[in-house]
């Protein structure tokens, strides 16, 4: 999958957010005392009508273990729902519980919009999950679930090929592109190796692989104009072999939805996919398709530096006047075994290692897979990804906009890495 852009942070609400600053600018915690008496907490998340019912049933599990804590619902879709998030922390009217995505918590936390959870337990976390909400040294957030970064692979293509796979715990990415281009080359006309290998989270994998990130923990560019040529050097080595497709089928697929895509319409053997994207794309296809690890520099697992990526976070609103019982409800959806059954993998795996184990059973075949891969890299990770700056969204744009144009050939990879490089730093100003 190509980079994509997520959607700008407070898109609509410019005027809101520069009230947000203004009106939490010295903002910090409140106290850690437990309410006396009923308490009424607000939770907003956004999600599917299957999320709104399976997340009824996680509130009715807590108050009937909490019944002087009452918790009211607010939801809606993803599009409208940082706006209206935006607007109510500006007006010091925030849900005390708030579901979170990595693309904003940067922003929230840095503006004081966030209480520090100091009391949710996140023993069972592997550590580099637990990092990932932390902001400044400081948990602003817990994770939900995790997904990693796989190449998924349509058995049935690469059998028609007679094309073997290398061991996913030992290929390179030059392996990646030269068993990329043996597919093409063998398949009919129409039919590719990989999809685009030039996703922001790719991107990520090979600069962690070279000693560098996407983006630091001070909310810079964790990469150089060397170390991004190189990245699209790659790209223009995929492109001259063919283990990708041309630039107008790559740019094509990057906007078509999930199940018209190239892997999910049996013209892609592999391509790199989000691990909890997997049950979609296995429908869509109608192939039992295959996880396996992406490619390390040297061929070994163990230094892939991978890492989980968070599906969503648990946040709670620095103004919130029950911090208490705001945590209590964290941690029950976090570390609860009932919690663990009513929501499955619907926010993504289980951070929880043992809420993981416990609920295997009753997950999906194609989460009770992507499970059974979260468990099995748990020992290979790197250290946790920076939570991503405000403007990162930008930079992700720019990085894939030029990528582009390496495959179209209309600049060279210094060229591109150049220009980009220039564009990414304006971003983060």
């Amino acid at each position: 999958m190509m980079f994509r852009a997520q959607k700008s942070l407070l898109p609509k609400a410019a005027a809101a957010a520069a009230a947000l600053s203004l009106v939490l600018t010295g903002c910090g915690s409140s106290p850690q005392a437990e309410s006396e008496g009923p308490v009424t907490l607000r939770f907003s998340w956004w999600g599917s009508d299957t999320r709104h019912k399976m997340t009824e049933k996680l509130i009715e599990a807590f108050e009937a273990e909490n019944p002087n804590i009452n918790v009211e619902g607010e939801y809606g879709d993803w599009s409208g729902y940082w706006d209206k998030l935006a607007t109510q922390v500006a007006s010091q009217d925030a849900p005390d519980i708030i579901q979170m995505d990595a693309a904003y918590l940067g922003e929230y936390s840095e503006r004081g919009a966030l209480l520090e959870l100091k009391d949710v337990d996140l023993s069972k976390f592997d550590q580099p999950v637990a990092d990932s909400g932390k902001v400044d040294g400081k948990q602003y957030a817990v994770t939900s679930g995790v997904n990693a970064m796989v190449v998924l692979a349509n058995p049935s293509l690469v059998s028609a090929s007679g094309v073997t796979l290398p061991d996913d715990e030992a290929w390179t990415w030059e392996d990646l592109n030269d068993t990329a281009a043996a597919i093409t080359a063998a398949s009919p006309d129409g039919v590719y190796g990989t999809g685009q290998v030039n996703s922001d989270a790719a991107a990520n994998l090979w600069f962690r692989q070279h000693g560098k990130s996407l983006f630091t923990t001070d909310g810079e560019l964790g990469f150089d104009e060397a170390a991004l040529a190189e990245w699209y050097g790659y790209q223009a080595k995929m492109r001259d072999s063919k283990a990708v497709p041309p630039a107008s089928v790559i740019t094509e697929d990057a906007s078509a939805s999930i199940d018209q895509q190239g892997l999910s319409t049996n013209r892609f053997a592999m391509n790199m996919y989000w691990s909890n994207q997997l049950g979609a794309l296995s429908k869509a296809s109608g192939q039992d398709l295959e996880i396996r690890r992406p490619p390390s520099l040297e061929g070994k697992a163990s230094e892939a530096r991978q890492f989980y990526k968070s599906s969503m976070f648990w946040s709670a609103s620095s103004r919130t006047k029950h911090p208490v019982e705001a945590q209590k409800f964290i941690d029950f959806v976090t570390n609860n075994p009932a919690a663990g059954e009513i929501g499955l993998a619907d926010r993504g795996i289980p951070a929880n290692s043992e809420i993981r184990e416990a609920i295997a059973a009753k997950l999906s075949p194609a989460d009770a897979k992507t499970a059974a891969f979260i468990d099995e890299i748990s020992d290979e990770l790197g250290e946790a990804v920076p939570v991503p700056p405000a403007g990162s969204a930008a930079v992700v744009e720019v990085l894939g906009r030029y990528s582009l144009e390496v495959h179209f050939s209309r600049l060279s990879p210094q060229d591109a890495a150049k220009k980009a490089m220039d564009e990414a730093k304006s971003a983060l100003l």
